[in-house]
């Protein structure tokens, strides 16, 4: 993976800039089908932008989530990631998985669901946004969980808000203690619901819960039966499982939150598919460039983000928080912990000119 160190950052996003350029045409295509105006065009080629951005800056810590992952991955599956792993994550997500939703939801077929996104978009729009409960409890339990597995753990000794990660990882050899925090936050939501959505979102996120266990399970079990192989090919298939499921998590909230913005499910593929095209470059150049390593508070600033994203999905289920303010929250905490990665770097380098010259001495 070290080959391609020497190139500029601006090169890694060459393929999201190329389908970017692809996408906003047929946007602005689709736009002129189906309005047969320049100020439809215009319009369709807004939303996509818009929707591009919104996917991008909720994805930040996805790509450092992903990169984080990768880097412990072999060269094989590090590219089956990058390549099918995407593809699953671009088309899956955002074109099959809201297609499914109404299948599931309404009870019909495949191509039926087709139909209806195609020429009833409202009546498509309005399934989504009913299944949206169930989506945000499964979602929001699975975030959650990875988020907290990062801070509990007893063998993290780099610590960004220190008295608080301290003491996660000090408990963190209390069997289950994730677990316990993520059941009691449950049953706080689901007190504020009532009837059959309190009984929704308490089925969904055990549903959640046993998602995030038995991707773990899966993993460990892969990845133990490749390490008897061979040392080398550690972080296979359970780990490509595990990225696949977290991406998926990651995709809901774009996903229902685009709906906001247009009920069209094939504007909403281009502009989502744009931003994930972005992600997957953010992760390659994440893993070349070994930034997780140079900025040591950056992954700590990505599970903040994702616990943050998880609460927001589950407050979702009873009021709407605009995606605008979740975007804007992950990145912003994300820029933090860099800025944080910073001036930790510099009053590193600082020390060691100290020390330089008090040996020169």
């Amino acid at each position: 993976m070290k080959a391609h160190t020497h190139q500029s950052s601006l090169g890694y996003f060459k393929w999201a800039f190329i389908v970017t350029a692809v996408g906003l045409a047929l946007g602005a295509w689709l736009g002129w089908q189906t309005t047969g105006t320049i100020g439809g065009m215009a319009t369709v080629f807004f939303i996509c932008t818009v929707l591009a951005v919104l996917e991008i800056s909720l994805s930040f810590d996805n790509a450092i989530v992903n990169a984080n992952k990768l880097k412990d991955m072999t060269p094989v599956w590090q590219h089956r990631f990058l390549t099918w792993g995407i593809i699953i994550a671009v088309f899956g997500m955002r074109i099959v998985f809201p297609l499914l939703i109404v299948v599931i939801a309404a009870k019909i077929g495949p191509i039926e669901a087709i139909v209806l996104a195609a020429r009833q978009p409202e009546e498509y729009a309005r399934i989504m946004h009913e299944a949206h409960l169930p989506i945000a409890a499964f979602g929001g339990t699975f975030l959650m969980m990875v988020g907290l597995t990062y801070f509990f753990d007893h063998e993290k000794d780099v610590h960004w808000i220190a008295f608080l990660e301290r003491r996660m990882a000090r408990y963190a050899t209390i069997k289950g203690v994730e677990i316990a925090f993520v059941l009691i936050l449950v049953l706080v939501f689901s007190s504020f619901l009532e009837g059959e959505a309190a009984d929704s979102f308490v089925y969904s996120a055990i549903y959640g819960l046993l998602t995030f266990l038995a991707v773990e399970i899966v993993g460990g079990l892969l990845d133990a039966s490749q390490e008897t192989m061979s040392a080398a090919a550690k972080g296979g298939l359970g780990a490509f499982i595990y990225l696949e499921v977290l991406d998926a998590s990651f995709s809901f909230d774009g996903v229902i939150g685009a709906f906001a913005l247009t009920q069209n499910l094939f504007i909403i593929a281009i502009g989502l598919g744009i931003g994930a095209m972005y992600v997957r470059s953010m992760t390659i150049m994440l893993v070349e460039k070994g930034t997780l390593a140079e900025y040591r508070y950056l992954e700590h600033g990505a599970f903040y983000a994702i616990l943050i994203l998880s609460v927001i999905m589950y407050c979702q289920t009873l009021v709407h928080i605009p995606e605008v303010i979740t975007g804007l929250g992950g990145a912003g905490l994300i820029g933090i912990s860099l800025w944080s990665s910073i001036r930790y770097n510099r009053r590193e380098k600082a020390e060691h000119a100290d020390a330089r010259a008090l040996e020169n001495v």
